[in-house]
């Protein structure tokens, strides 16, 4: 489809609505693009979970289009892997103010550090690569952050 139609949508979805061209720290703005559907929309779980999904699959076959439209591998206006890992970081947690800063430091701090296992995911390769090691960084966040609630 090119640059119209499709080709418009993929760019739209990888870059969360081209917040990944802000030319600072366009995955913390992903991640801020989240936090504020998280925090402002109050979705009910059911739909939470829909979103989720929607942003997973979409993400993945939007960020391997824009990987090939740009020729390099995970180019960082490609921010719908952070948009979706922290979806999946909030999941089930409750939405107050120190669960979205947590999740949001701690989200942050492993999508960069990468910490093991996560620093070999992007291995895979393709969309999937671009979104697997924010989706691990997501659910560690996620488990930490449920261990975190059980025991407070």
């Amino acid at each position: 489809m090119g640059e119209q139609g499709g080709g418009v949508l993929f760019k739209l979805v990888a870059t969360v609505g081209y917040l990944g061209f802000v030319p600072v720290a366009p995955g913390t703005m992903g991640t801020l693009a989240a936090l504020a559907v998280v925090a402002l929309t109050k979705l009910p779980w059911p739909s939470y979970l829909i979103l989720t999904i929607a942003s997973v699959l979409g993400g993945t076959w939007a960020a391997d289009k824009m990987e090939r439209v740009m020729g390099e591998k995970d180019p960082g206006c490609i921010v719908i892997d952070e948009f979706a890992g922290f979806l999946v970081a909030m999941a089930f947690l409750p939405r107050t103010m120190g669960y979205f800063l947590a999740a949001f430091i701690l989200f942050r701090v492993f999508d960069i550090l990468k910490p093991p296992p996560i620093d070999g995911l992007q291995s895979s390769g393709g969309g999937w690569g671009v979104m697997v090691d924010d989706l691990a960084a997501g659910l560690l966040v996620n488990l930490l952050l449920q261990a975190w609630r059980l025991l407070a």
